[in-house]
């Protein structure tokens, strides 16, 4: 849908928000991601590219508790399905390979961990995603996620984090913006969808550095989805023990409001917004807290947008 004032009057939100994206897409079933861990790890946390993994990164911060206690990846999919079901009202899923990095390993076996998730409940089963970074990609990796497409819709989402090759390095990542440039290249004319995913917040980095953000979301048409998150700092990072030490600025929840008004016209009209903010356990999440539930931080985000004005695109050249 294309996003003008009259709709936004109309009661949709002022950006191309995923929720109504699935609901439209899958017309009216309620379609909820179910999160499975195939016991991946990340090439800079087993020696390949260095070790400890990401300065910010806490695999369990973004990992649901149940998911980490089903031992057997069906029993993952089945428990997901059922909580989803009573908790969510969902009838249709979308396999959702989430923790670490979920193409890190040889294609064949990649093909029987795929294979089986998406075998449990096929009649209702209607997507595949694979969370990864960009580095861990290639054409037959490509190609095995295209094989699937036929049956289910299929995304990569791959972690972009940050545009700048001093953010990527202070963080430990790995791997450098170039290696995105390659990986959206491999998939210029694949029948994947591509989601990237951001961060903002890095207390080195400028509003007017992340702002630039949207520019390079803008210059890839094979971007179809984008996951915005704000710097948290987790127990259990090399951040989270940096910030304990000497603690640095993050963003309070009406900047961060404010900075996604500023952000939303500059990003295309077409790609979708899967999350506009990201969230870790209550436990483990050391700032920045802002004492509200994310149906709460949601609402708040959508009402300062909404009173704003604001409207994705209405500043895209």
């Amino acid at each position: 849908m294309q996003l003008t004032e009259t709709t936004v009057k109309q009661g949709f939100k002022g950006y191309n928000n995923y929720g109504a994206w699935l609901r439209n897409k899958y017309k009216g079933h309620r379609v909820f991601k179910v999160i499975v861990d195939g016991g991946f790890t990340c090439p800079n946390r087993d020696g390949s590219k260095g070790y400890g993994g990401c300065t910010y990164c806490n695999v369990d911060s973004f990992t649901p508790s149940v998911s980490r206690q089903a031992p057997t990846l069906r029993e993952q999919v089945i428990q997901g399905m059922e909580r989803a079901r009573k908790g969510n009202k969902a009838d249709k899923f979308i396999i959702y390979f989430q923790p670490n990095t979920n193409t890190y390993a040889p294609t064949h076996y990649l093909k029987m961990l795929y294979d089986e998730a998406l075998s449990i409940d096929t009649e209702n089963i209607v997507g595949l995603s694979i969370g990864t970074r960009p580095d861990c990609i290639d054409a037959e990796k490509i190609a095995l996620l295209e094989s699937y497409t036929d049956r289910f819709d299929v995304d990569l989402e791959m972690g972009m984090e940050s545009i700048y090759n001093e953010t990527l390095g202070q963080i430990n990542r790995g791997c450098m913006h170039d290696d995105l440039i390659k990986a959206l290249k491999l998939v210029e004319n694949s029948k994947l969808d591509i989601c990237v995913h951001t961060i903002f917040g890095f207390p080195w980095e400028t509003r007017e550095m992340m702002l630039r953000y949207a520019d390079e979301i803008n210059r890839f048409p094979q971007i179809k989805f984008v996951k915005f998150h704000h710097l948290h700092i987790v127990e259990g990072s090399v951040m989270g023990v940096k910030y304990k030490r000497e603690p640095f600025k993050l963003f309070s929840l009406d900047e961060y409001a404010d900075f996604l008004c500023d952000l939303l016209p500059l990003v295309r009209p077409d790609v979708v917004i899967q999350r506009l903010f990201g969230l870790s356990d209550r436990e483990l999440l050391i700032a920045p807290n802002w004492q509200l539930k994310k149906s709460e931080i949601q609402y708040y985000i959508d009402q300062r947008i909404e009173s704003r004005g604001i409207i994705q695109g209405s500043a895209f050249m």
